[in-house]
């Protein structure tokens, strides 16, 4: 799995304090570090909507299609996929479980039928169906490859949805490396955000 940050608005906190001293027009109060404090302000008050004014674009690979199906359910986030009509999937690479990895008679019927389908795939080919239509026996399990952006405050939304312990393992990964790199770029805003390494999970913390 690989996570690349294409894209993140400039000064990202200063731009989130502006914004929000708009509303009271109290730019007076502006200082050194002064976003940081403003910023913990909004979210203690739930008044998050002020982040939508800061975004983040990443690239994420090496995922499976089980993933992606999973992301993209978040509608105020905008997604540009690797598409399967127009590239072949002839030498799909796949993500294998590590349930089904470690259970070495799962693991061996795993294995077969992804050749299976690489057979098949290939089959359809030979007599000629277009993509789209010999993608229909392409595995969820297949890689795929997604560009997402989202505001600040969707990505609140989808670090705490999941990173929950509830959420599923791979998405589960996939929102720990996304929060890594918010946490350089805009460390206040994502501060109540902890990161359990050992459970791979994301908590939420209150923060003076």
């Amino acid at each position: 799995m690989k996570v690349e940050l294409l894209s993140i608005t400039s000064n990202p906190e200063k731009l989130i304090e502006i914004a929000g001293r708009t509303s009271h027009l109290s730019f007076n109060r502006q200082g050194k570090n002064s976003e940081k404090n403003f910023i913990k302000m909004l979210i203690k008050k739930g008044h998050t909507s002020v982040l939508e004014h800061a975004y983040a674009t990443f690239n994420i690979s090496g995922v499976s299609r089980v993933l992606t199906h999973q992301l993209v359910r978040h509608r105020l986030c905008s997604f540009t996929q690797q598409s399967q009509r127009y590239v072949s999937e002839l030498n799909f690479k796949y993500i294998e479980p590590d349930s089904i990895k470690k259970n070495s008679k799962a693991h061996s019927l795993f294995i077969k039928f992804m050749e299976e389908a690489k057979k098949v795939y290939l089959k359809l080919k030979d007599l000629e169906i277009i993509n789209e239509d010999a993608r229909f026996v392409l595995p969820n399990a297949i890689e795929s490859q997604i560009v997402v952006s989202a505001n600040f405050r969707e990505w609140r939304n989808i670090l705490e949805l999941r990173g929950n312990i509830g959420a599923q393992w791979e998405i589960r990964k996939l929102v720990i490396k996304i929060l890594k790199q918010l946490k350089k770029y805009a460390p206040t805003a994502f501060e109540d955000f902890e990161i359990d390494e050992e459970k791979s999970i994301i908590r939420k913390i209150k923060v003076r």
